[in-house]
């Protein structure tokens, strides 16, 4: 249930849903099966596993939600392969050539054919609410996937104003102001990993781990006009994270301090263990977003509104 990854939104009006309510409306897009001639399905599920009845878990102000995708797996080398042996088996028996839109037609028939007998996977994908602070925060490692659950979010409730979280400076510039040594990045402790580019288009990349940052080759990188556009980081010995220019969090790691507070936490079942992780881990990324905003001098204008 720890997350891995955030991408982070911002609600630009207050969440007033109770989580009762919210599960009720969830309901509408619940998960189903993968129908035989679906090539997907997404809805939402409980967050505490298939078992539990409940689309919503609530701690301390925040409204854990959780989608699962269901996908058949149709090997587009398989579908190619049958497509060139029926063209070419066509183009034999009846002495003429197969043309484009008609292979499409094929490749259609094709998959309608093969989706009743391909394999299904399952995904589950989890984000939380905030509702004292007005956050939407999803586990995701693309902004791509994150939107897809936004968007079946904002599908489900009608209206959804949010918007990827902006800040009022660069992050590429404080980072790089960080690596230069020209400005103090507080108690957010470089460590050994990061990816430097050029500011100009088609400009180089660099990316560099387990490297001492603060070495002359760093250096000759930065003078020469390069920007850190993602930077490995440690915060207050609780997080270790990899920060990247649109603010998203990468390779998020709960610290020893954290998960030695979860350990010391009774539970009695998985229900219980859940709640403690998720009461944990919400309060402490409540300060950890809110102090990575305000070292990064605020939300942007438009945010802040």
């Amino acid at each position: 249930m720890w997350f891995k990854n955030l991408q982070i939104f911002k609600l630009l009006t207050p969440f007033e849903l109770t989580p009762e309510a919210l599960h009720d409306q969830l309901m509408a897009r619940a998960a189903k099966g993968c129908g035989s001639l679906e090539l997907s399905s997404f809805g939402w599920q409980p967050p505490l596993g298939r078992g539990a009845e409940l689309l919503t878990h609530a701690a301390n102000g925040c409204i854990m939600i959780c989608a699962r995708r269901e996908e058949r797996v149709l090997p587009s080398s398989v579908v190619r392969e049958m497509l060139a042996e029926k063209v070419a088996s066509i183009e034999e028996t009846e002495a003429r050539k197969v043309r484009r839109k008609e292979q499409e037609e094929i490749k259609d028939e094709l998959i309608h054919d093969l989706l009743p007998r391909a394999f299904v996977k399952s995904s589950s994908h989890y984000a939380y609410i905030d509702t004292r602070d007005n956050w939407l925060v999803v586990d995701a490692s693309s902004s791509k996937r994150a939107e897809e659950l936004v968007s079946l979010l904002r599908e489900t409730l009608g209206t959804l104003p949010a918007k990827p979280l902006e800040v009022a400076q660069s992050p590429a510039a404080i980072m790089t102001a960080w690596l230069e040594g020209t400005a103090d990045a507080a108690e957010f402790l470089i460590q050994d990993e990061c990816e430097l580019r050029d500011t100009v288009e088609e400009g180089g990349i660099i990316r560099c781990k387990r490297q001492d940052l603060e070495g002359d080759e760093m250096r000759t990188h930065l003078d020469a006009g390069k920007q850190v556009v993602k930077l490995a980081l440690e915060w207050g010995e609780r997080l270790g994270f990899v920060l990247v220019d649109d603010m998203s969090i990468k390779r998020l790691k709960f610290l020893d301090l954290i998960l030695e507070e979860a350990a010391a936490a009774e539970s009695e079942d998985a229900a219980t263990r859940f709640d403690v992780d998720f009461a944990l881990m919400s309060l402490e990324l409540r300060r950890f977003v809110a102090r990575l905003v305000e070292v990064f001098g605020g939300l942007a204008e438009s945010e802040g509104r």
